[in-house]
């Protein structure tokens, strides 16, 4: 099966153009087929997964050569994919989820004309993100990597006849672009240092290239990061596209998109070690993110804004765990497997409400719905649990981790991203508790136009297969440290740490803030009743609602300097560059046009200029002696 693990990027590749080459003839089919091919991924991805399980820890990284790109006497490039332990963890995380989104899709588009494409762009998705995730070099990775940038900007802006909605997906599409200048610079400087793009080259040889250089790669690598995962300063594109439907909200948040940073910063464990600043800022824009994610989580009121806050504060703990190096790398990706169960399940369950209520999204309008909806409310409370890190549930196995990894090493570094790291945690109780309380409990506040009902079998089974994840997964890898030991071949041992507190205290004082958040969240918005209408807020709530103002700091830093400089240099190159040109022109035309009038044709004017001529000439003889 490992060798035919080029499938896994043709299948969902061939649906795609199938399904745009069909056109309305697909209409009946179209989706279906999309399930099929996203089906076919899962079925090779697993059968790969065992394949490899059998093997010794030592055997189990492959590579499969595909072509040769290039071939001269300098220049030889080859594609091919890279197996390990690392990529299938992605391939299971998008093969999976990514199917039971197509399953859910089948009826949550079930009314849209164009719900073929919406299948076509969903198999695009994800054949771009398995490239990224099993391409053997940075150069094949860039190619998934934008492959995944076009398909994002084809969802979030598939319903791009509301103009905020393609507002958005443009967004989105220029702010990853400012990443993207990240990774071209990184592979620019890998070529040449390292003579080569491929991975084992790259990696394999560090210990050969200065550490500024290195540390110059390790800044630029996480820029194109940020830009992919929403992390300070280019996360302002996350809450923008929310506009896209729901579903792509769960497969952006959950399986794809945004965990391509965290992957990509992991891949290059090895110069992020040989580059320790470069690591430790990695480590801030983790911790700074997830604290932003956090605040501004607490105070929207539109459900899927709230849950991609919350993936913005979640990838976070991912990043401060990918900064603190081999202690944090394996938590990282075992925070984003967890993650991507639950919080694609909350995804689908804010979708099933919408379902319900006529597309509202504003949880002031929502409340009480647990009656109404039983099976979107027990599947959306387990996601919950797992994201508070109660035990034993999923997201405590994980993140709670990564708190205790926050506390290791020495000087500052412990104390500043442990406290984080467990802030983080009182607050992700108190945002997503006033999410779940909001939506779920109370008394409803909705409208008599109203209807809660719920959804079809069609959305509500994937919800309970990821519920189940969410529930038990976290558990069944950590047993025995499971997941650690199948990592460690890619990521490092993890070797012996001592945290700065001791491990059962950190735990007593991260479920102590977690019950603080969630009990706070209970008496505001269970408790007591909820206003329909937002109250005035204060100075704080009212920059947590727009973002911390990042959109205005982005336009005063960016965009408007950007904007006069790029009028200044237009005017510079019409008047001087373009104006010298011109007048050269000008000055040769009027010439021209003044020496035409002495060709008049007339005998007489052309004697009478001759003997002026000669005059003028004599007297310049004469007077010159």
């Amino acid at each position: 099966m490992l060798s035919v693990t080029w499938l896994l990027i043709a299948v969902p590749l061939a649906s795609f153009f199938v399904l745009m080459l069909a056109g309305r003839r697909a209409d009946a089919w179209g989706h279906w087929l999309g399930v099929a091919a996203s089906s076919a991924t899962a079925v090779i991805g697993i059968g790969a997964f065992f394949q490899m399980l059998g093997r010794d820890a030592e055997a189990r990284s492959e590579s499969v050569h595909l072509f040769t790109w290039l071939s001269g006497s300098d220049l030889h490039l080859d594609a091919g994919l890279l197996v390990d332990q690392l990529s299938l963890t992605f391939v299971m995380l998008v093969t999976v989820v990514g199917t039971l989104i197509h399953v859910y899709s089948v009826a949550y588009m079930e009314h849209d004309p164009n719900r073929r494409m919406f299948f076509a762009y969903l198999n695009l998705f994800i054949a771009a993100m398995l490239l990224l995730v099993l391409a053997d070099s940075y150069l094949l990775l860039f190619v998934g990597w934008e492959g995944v940038g076009l398909a994002s900007y084809l969802l979030i802006g598939f319903w791009n006849h509301k103009n905020e909605y393609a507002t958005a997906a443009n967004k989105a599409f220029v702010v990853n672009r400012v990443g993207d200048v990240g990774l071209i610079i990184a592979m620019g400087l890998m070529f040449a240092h390292f003579g080569s793009l491929n991975f084992a080259d790259v990696l394999g040889s560090v210990d050969q290239v200065s550490t500024p250089v290195l540390t110059a790669i390790g800044l630029t690598l996480l820029l194109a990061a940020t830009g992919k995962s929403a992390q300070f300063p280019l996360q302002s594109w996350l809450g923008d596209a929310m506009a896209g439907p729901t579903p792509v909200s769960a497969l952006i948040h959950a399986a794809t998109m945004v965990t391509a940073g965290v992957y990509l910063i992991v891949r290059s464990g090895a110069i992020y070690e040989a580059a320790d600043d470069a690591r430790v800022v990695v480590a801030i824009v983790g911790a700074v993110t997830l604290i932003m994610g956090a605040i501004i989580g607490s105070a929207k009121d539109d459900i899927k804004k709230a849950l991609a806050a919350s993936t913005m504060s979640q990838i976070g703990y991912m990043m401060l765990a990918a900064g603190l190096g081999p202690v944090g790398y394996v938590f990282a990706i075992f925070h984003l497997v967890t993650h991507g169960f639950f919080k694609a399940g909350m995804f689908l369950g804010a979708g099933s409400v919408m379902h319900g209520m006529n597309d509202q999204t504003d949880m002031r309008r929502f409340g009480a719905l647990r009656t109404a909806m039983v099976t979107t409310w027990i599947t959306f409370g387990l996601g919950w649990l797992a994201i508070l890190g109660v035990p034993p549930f999923s997201g405590f196995w994980s993140k709670d981790k990564i708190i205790e990894s926050a506390f290791v090493g020495e000087g500052w570094q412990p104390w500043v991203f442990g406290l984080t790291a467990l802030i983080g945690a009182g607050m992700t109780a108190f945002y997503m508790s006033r999410l779940f309380f909001m939506t779920f409990h109370g008394k409803a506040r909705w409208t008599d136009d109203q209807h809660p009902h719920e959804s079809s079998l069609l959305m509500t089974v994937p919800m309970i297969v990821l519920a189940a994840g969410s529930a038990f997964l976290g558990l069944f890898l950590a047993v025995g440290n499971r997941f650690q030991h199948w990592l460690e071949p890619v990521t490092g041992a993890h070797g012996e740490h001592h945290p700065v507190l001791s491990v059962p205290v950190i735990t007593t004082l991260t479920l102590l803030l977690v019950a603080a958040g969630a009990a706070l969240a209970y008496w505001i918005y269970w408790r007591h009743d909820v206003p329909t209408e937002a109250p005035p807020p204060s100075l704080g709530v009212l920059a947590a609602r727009n973002d911390l103002f990042q959109d205005s700091v982005n336009r005063a830093v960016f965009q408007i300097p950007g904007t006069h400089l790029t009028r200044t240099l237009v005017y510079a190159d019409a008047a001087l560059v373009d104006g010298a040109v011109n007048k050269q022109a000008t000055g040769v035309a009027a010439f021209g046009e003044a020496s035409r009038r002495f060709q008049s044709g007339k005998v007489r004017s052309y004697a009478m200029l001759m003997l002026l001529g000669f005059l003028v000439l004599a007297s310049i003889i004469v007077v010159g002696g």
